[in-house]
């Protein structure tokens, strides 16, 4: 394939604007499926957590033919926590398109990715998306992408980019609102091969391929998916492998592929501009490159934003370890979580003073779960800790990671929602009325008054409600912000919960556990009504006697138990809590399960404040 007939193009926007339904319809209309075949939606979103969340989490890439040329397609991310997948995939190409929704407009991970790409000077094509809401309002949003742009610091021909006008669930598309009819996507392909540029790699120099993602397959090994930037890469050729560290080591490729439609494609050669797939090459990572095998020129490994927060992982130690899940020891742990940080570059992993403890540093409690359930559903069983944030020492002062939260709620619901976030340090920065009844509010809050809020925001605004946020910067630290301020019910004994026991201890608070389930000492069975711990026996039976009842009486009048999320727990927890992880259930526990160590433990971190 000539170069002149290939496009790279990264399709960016904020999380849930349209970016995978606007390439499923891009792929329907390239005629790669027939008429009549049954096909899923949202193709990209390879993951079953991706499926699950309506979110995507990994980048993924297709391609597709128009009009005899190849468009090589990147559909990325569009939540900040998974701003590692957007940087490096931005490398891969020569262009982007930008989502926006016409009712929403630009949201603050909007504004993230459209930075990363100027300082990359890509060029943008902005398709406003989903036209045929009631409330879209197109033109206020194009102003506001201007506006974004100038502020990012765009020079005069990143502003000047074409503007086109989508729903995407149609596969509909047109250039002017007020004249055009509908069409289908054709003017979307034309704006594509018309503003982004072709590859500009010379195809006789220096191999140089950037690896920006590494897949496992069971058949090949690693699998390294990357950019060829310049030279020709060929099937079976000896490469140098150029590492982070600046080391080197020779490798021999076992097979090349390019990507067409949703499938992987066996190739001979592949020059500038392609995104090939690569196997053999043992020990790459990402962010690493391939080059020639005598005269090695690197390019610059992919650099990425520090993580701002940290999670404790460590061995289940709880009665009920090695029961419910495959993989248990400390070992399997720390090789699982340091595999992940070697293919995920927002994800960083560091060992602690404890052979069963190691610390992970991502970029928020998002990026965290996700880690969790992928490893609870591969038979993983383990204990996470809180999340914290974290500090930095600047002359001598402490710093911590600073937000811009953006938050559009009805009208109705602002004053709860500014009082909670005034609680949590956050000070508001801007207020914009809408027509439609909805305020847009913009708030500066540190990002420890973020952990554990969006369950109480959605609870408050009553599910109508939206905030995103995505980090700022580091600023001094704001002071004490109250977490949790109930105590937990915790269970003092091990056996099985009654109904009984439950229906007599339920003025104390709320229970996470049903009749019937099973429960060890230093179990957090529920929510105290009051700031203190408190011991329960939830185990605790009726005694016998010749008087007779019916048992369903007292299963009826035992209130509904709180089911809780993986991100309510994480939310729930303090400081000497953990949530138990396995492929069957989450449980909350304390650190120190029994109350005499609790309580010195407790007396030990007041001493070393004091």
């Amino acid at each position: 394939m000539k170069q002149s007939d290939l496009r790279d193009i990264a399709i960016v926007a904020h999380v849930d604007h349209g970016k995978t339904t606007l390439v499923d319809a891009m792929l329907w209309q390239s005629g790669i499926f027939r008429d009549n075949e049954t096909v899923q939606e949202r193709m990209m979103d390879t993951m079953d957590l991706e499926r699950e969340k309506g979110i995507t989490i990994m980048a993924n890439n297709t391609a597709i033919r128009y009009e005899g040329k190849k468009i090589n397609i990147v559909d990325t991310p569009g939540h900040a926590d998974f701003g590692g997948e957007v940087e490096r995939t931005l490398r891969m190409v020569d262009g982007i398109m930008l989502l926006v929704d016409a009712a929403e407009g630009p949201l603050p991970q909007t504004r993230f990715v459209v930075q990363k790409a100027l300082n990359l000077g890509l060029p943008a094509i902005v398709v406003l998306n989903k036209i045929d809401r009631d409330d879209a309002r197109p033109e206020e949003s194009l102003d506001a992408i201007y506006d974004l742009f100038i502020d990012l610091g765009a020079d005069m021909d990143q502003i000047d980019f074409p503007v086109l006008y989508t729903v995407a669930t149609e596969g509909q598309c047109k250039r002017d609102l007020a004249e055009e009819e509908w069409s289908n996507l054709r003017p979307l392909l034309d704006t594509i091969l018309d503003e982004i540029p072709a590859p500009s790699g010379d195809p006789d120099g220096t191999l140089q391929t950037l690896v920006t993602s590494v897949q496992r397959d069971d058949y090949l090994g690693p699998i390294a998916v990357g950019r060829v930037e310049q030279g020709t890469l060929k099937n079976r050729q000896k490469v140098t492998l150029c590492h982070r560290d600046g080391t080197t080591e020779q490798a021999k490729i076992s097979e090349l592929f390019t990507y067409q439609d949703l499938q992987r494609v066996e190739t001979e050669e592949a020059g500038p501009g392609e995104i090939v797939a690569i196997a053999g090459v043992e020990g790459i990572g990402l962010g690493e490159s391939l080059s020639h095998p005598e005269h090695p020129e690197p390019l610059e490994p992919i650099d990425i934003d520090e993580p701002t927060m940290s999670m404790e992982f460590r061995i289940n130690d709880g009665p009920f370890s090695g029961q419910e899940g495959e993989f248990v020891t400390s070992r399997q742990l720390r090789d699982r979580l340091f595999d992940e940080a070697r293919n995920n570059l927002a994800i960083r992993v560091e060992e602690t003073d404890t052979a069963n403890a190691l610390n992970v540093y991502g970029r928020g409690e998002l990026q965290m779960a996700i880690l969790i359930e992928q490893m609870r559903r591969e038979g993983y069983e383990f204990c996470v800790g809180m999340p914290q944030v974290i500090t930095k020492e600047v002359d001598g002062e402490t710093h911590e990671p600073y937000e811009i939260a953006e938050i559009d709620i009805p009208e109705e619901h602002m004053g709860v929602v500014m009082e909670r976030l005034g609680e949590r340090k956050g000070q508001m920065q801007h207020m914009q009325k809408n027509d439609s009844g909805r305020v847009r509010l913009k708030f500066d809050v540190p990002s420890r008054g973020l952990i554990g809020y969006r369950s109480k925001f959605l609870a408050d605004t009553k599910g109508t409600g939206l905030l995103t946020h995505r980090f700022e910067e580091f600023r001094p630290w704001a002071g004490e912000i109250p977490h949790r301020t109930t105590g937990a019910l915790v269970a003092d004994r091990q056996g099985e919960t009654t109904a009984y026991a439950l229906l007599n201890l339920q003025d104390r608070g709320e229970f996470f556990v049903a009749p019937g389930d099973r429960v060890y000492k230093g179990m957090i069975v529920g929510e105290n009504n009051k700031p203190q711990d408190l011991d329960l026996n939830v185990t605790r039976e009726k005694k016998l006697t010749n008087m007779r009842a019916a048992a369903g009486d007292e299963l009826e009048h035992v209130p509904t138990p709180r089911d809780m999320s993986l991100e309510e727990c994480l939310e729930f927890i303090r400081e000497d809590e953990l949530v138990e992880i396995t492929p069957e259930a989450y449980r909350l526990r304390k650190r120190h399960r029994d109350p005499e160590k609790r309580v010195k433990a407790k007396k030990q971190k007041a001493g070393s404040h004091s």
